[in-house]
């Protein structure tokens, strides 16, 4: 990728050690099915990192997050467990398994939903703004907002060029879910664009059946914070029929980049809407080619069940449409197969699919796209932020080369009131920290 471009770069989640099956998420139809089962956390991160060097390969640029720390003692400390920290995991194991699993959550590594990210060609005083998400919707994911923010504040540290936003307040009315309810939409990565923000419930509304877990009084705070133009900024509501057939994100039903909107047929509550407001909001910068998936081709279930749309979708180097990259779960769905057989053969705007291999994450719920956060940047953005994270393929061995000496490849639920396995966690932690120069989380 041409260093003198600006460009979308995908900054993944490292898997952490803890990675576990402990089916904490309400609506994530892939975490209560495998709640209980017995995780590999060391073959989820070399699957991941295996995804962030196929694009490190093709010419993309590509960023890493590191895990959190876990378990979060501090978590446990202030829900009154004492003493040391065997004994705080001990206590809490007896009294409240469901509090020691959200400690030990991995799920920072779905880092479509660290924060909501607006480039600079979009904001009004010419900076990137991050904005980390409150994920206040799920106890597990409420805790990680603190952390986030100041990995984001190391790596984005440079005020010239980016503004780094703490979470929005913690109430259900700003229930934020970050990236993973937001796409940007354009005609190129450097020109100014269209910024779609997706909510499941307007603040103080009830809704029957699974979370609705991003609120519109969330989506028009971050429209304001960021400095965002109301003229070029589009808020839809996701449809109720795909939240409670299991889509806990927009993102599990639409994804888009550049010109292109891919979404399910059943994505959103008013479809003609959404395609208008964004036509309207594009007027004079890019001619919209929206892909509409039929529920007749792909019912929702098969959607949700093979992630077809929590795929990244890449204007790829060489290639003059774009690439849809998609778990192996989607090649091996009949209806989604066939469904992308059909897509690539038409001379519509994406060309291609390929596959990628993430079936630790799946398993939780979180296929490509839930395992990357878009940023896009200048070259001057590029060069202002924090170095380390910035990915080729030596440092993704030096990576794999850490998880494979700390990390368990056999890690169940039981396993977290192990205060071994907890000090196993945190040193592996800090050898990844030392590897990507961010020791100053620590």
């Amino acid at each position: 990728m041409s260093s003198t471009k600006t460009v979308e770069v995908n900054f993944d989640g490292l898997i952490g050690p803890s990675h576990n099956y402990g089916g904490m998420s309400d609506g994530n139809l892939a975490s209560k099915t495998n709640a209980g089962d017995v995780s590999n956390p060391r073959e989820a991160a070399l699957q991941g990192l295996e995804k962030m060097r196929m694009l490190v390969r093709a010419g993309f640029v590509q960023g890493v997050l590191p895990p959190l720390a876990r378990p979060n003692f501090g978590f446990l400390v202030d829900a009154g467990f004492i003493g040391s920290d065997a004994n705080i995991l001990e206590q809490a194991a007896e009294q409240a398994p469901r509090l020691l699993k959200a400690a030990y959550s991995a799920s920072s590594m779905w880092t479509a939903n660290a924060a909501t990210v607006s480039t600079s060609a979009d904001t009004e005083d010419g900076r990137l703004h991050l904005t980390s998400a409150n994920l206040s919707s799920m106890l597990h994911r409420s805790i990680e907002h603190p952390e986030t923010t100041g990995t984001l504040a190391m790596i984005f540290e440079a005020e010239q060029a980016f503004s780094v936003h703490a979470a929005l307040p913690m109430h259900a009315d700003f229930a934020d879910e970050g990236a993973a309810n937001h796409v940007r939409l354009c005609g190129a990565h450097g020109d100014a664009g269209v910024e779609l923000f997706v909510y499941g419930r307007e603040a103080g509304e009830s809704v029957d059946g699974f979370p609705a877990r991003q609120t519109k009084l969330a989506s028009e705070s971050i429209v304001r914070g960021h400095g965002l133009n109301g003229a070029r900024t589009v808020l839809a509501r996701q449809s109720a029929t795909a939240i409670n057939a299991g889509a806990f994100h927009n993102d599990v039903v639409c994804v888009g980049t550049l010109d292109t909107l891919f979404f399910h047929e059943d994505a959103f509550a008013d479809t003609d809407k959404v395609l208008e407001d964004i036509r309207r909001a594009a007027d004079g910068l890019f001619d919209l080619k929206p892909v509409v998936v039929p529920r007749a081709d792909v019912p929702l279930e098969d959607a949700i069940k093979s992630y077809l749309f929590n795929s990244q979708l890449l204007a790829w180097p060489g290639e003059d449409r774009l690439v849809l990259l998609a778990p192996m779960e989607t090649q091996e769905n009949p209806k989604t197969r066939a469904y992308c057989e059909a897509l690539v053969a038409g001379n519509g705007p994406i060309g291609r699919v390929q596959f990628a291999d993430v079936r630790q994450s799946m398993r939780n719920g979180g296929g490509p796209a839930c395992l990357r956060l878009r940023v896009v940047m200048t070259p001057e953005e590029r060069a202002a932020c924090h170095q380390g994270v910035l990915l080729n393929e030596a440092k993704i061995d030096d990576l794999q080369a850490i998880v494979r000496a700390t990390y368990r490849d056999r890690l169940s639920v039981s396993d977290l009131s192990d205060a071994d396995f907890a000090e196993e966690c945190l040193t592996a932690r800090e050898r990844l920290l030392h590897a990507l120069d961010l020791s100053g989380l620590v």
